[in-house]
């Protein structure tokens, strides 16, 4: 089969907080890999413990690539980050390793691993500031009758995704058909699930020790450094709610209890997402059979 022939590669996917940095870090040491992360906010420089960036300790050797590739003020679109990403796995290729794609950003891993198209419409000036005087609600319900499929799996609280969604279905005048995406290498799919009872206490307990570890002196900095409180909104989940608290308009334990729900339902959108590609193997995190299935794919 002419599968057999393409390059491999693995993917660690799952919800947020399921344990995948640790994983992906694990299999690396056990097949000489090196890790890409496809996580759309790491890619940011100071964007470190709102993100959860994997700690020079914790990477134990292994070496990572894009992360802080851009300044926080710009934008890096999905097709910005396939080309990067790309070249990262042809590079660990080409020295005969094996590239470890982890992160939870559904579009990158797909872009990357698959010949799934985005397109690159450009910027609608009029359309944007149309589209900004609406709510994000309104954008939601807007979203919904163009394309209903995106809208399931975007965070219906951030404008500035939904207004880039909304942008490019008028754009290209009705919503592609999706063909079936090939698989440009072939790729081994781990995917990490918990009981939802445990994902969320993970999730609970990964933002106290965040907020304990100075997140929000870490958002504070971001401002004083000239990222505007429109553009850390716009970042979504920790730093929306981070600008929010140190605009003051929440208190501490309001921004923590909307930060955790909007972080539940987060992790749900992500699994909307994965669920659809049936070539995933679903592992609980402490799974020993995940090196097995590892080192027989890679025979």
């Amino acid at each position: 089969m002419a599968h057999k022939q393409k390059e491999r590669v693995i993917a660690v996917v799952g919800p947020t907080a399921s344990g995948k940095s640790a994983l992906a870090v694990k299999i690396a040491r056990l097949v000489n890999g090196e890790i890409i992360s496809a996580d759309s906010r790491q890619v940011y420089t100071g964007l470190d413990i709102g993100t959860g960036k994997v700690t020079k300790r914790e990477m134990k050797g292994v070496p990572h690539h894009l992360f802080d590739i851009s300044n926080p003020k710009s934008t890096v679109s999905v097709v910005h980050y396939e080309r990067l990403a790309t070249r990262a796995v042809q590079d660990i290729l080409k020295r005969g390793k094996v590239p470890i794609l982890c992160g939870g950003t559904g579009q990158y891993i797909d872009a990357v691993l698959t010949s799934v198209s985005f397109p690159e419409v450009p910027p609608n000036a009029k359309l944007r500031k149309e589209l900004e005087k609406l709510s994000a609600e309104k954008l939601f319900k807007k979203l919904q009758k163009m394309d209903p499929a995106r809208a399931k799996t975007i965070d219906a609280k951030n404008p500035r995704r939904l207004i880039r969604a909304i942008e490019i279905t008028a754009s290209l005048g009705s919503v592609p058909a999706r063909t079936p995406a090939t698989e440009r290498y072939n790729t081994l799919y781990i995917g990490l699930t918990l009981p939802k009872e445990e994902l969320y206490a993970r999730i609970t307990a990964r933002l106290r020790s965040r907020i304990k570890r100075g997140m929000v002196a870490e958002a504070r900095k971001l401002h004083e450094q000239g990222l505007s409180w429109k553009r850390m909104e716009s970042l979504g989940l920790e730093y929306r709610f981070l600008a929010q608290f140190l605009q003051k308009k929440t208190t501490k334990n309001e921004m923590l209890d909307l930060l955790e729900i909007a972080i539940r339902q987060y992790s749900k959108r992500q699994m909307v997402w994965f669920k659809r590609n049936k070539r995933i193997r679903w592992v609980e995190p402490k799974d020993r059979k995940i090196f097995t299935i590892v080192k027989t794919f890679l025979g």
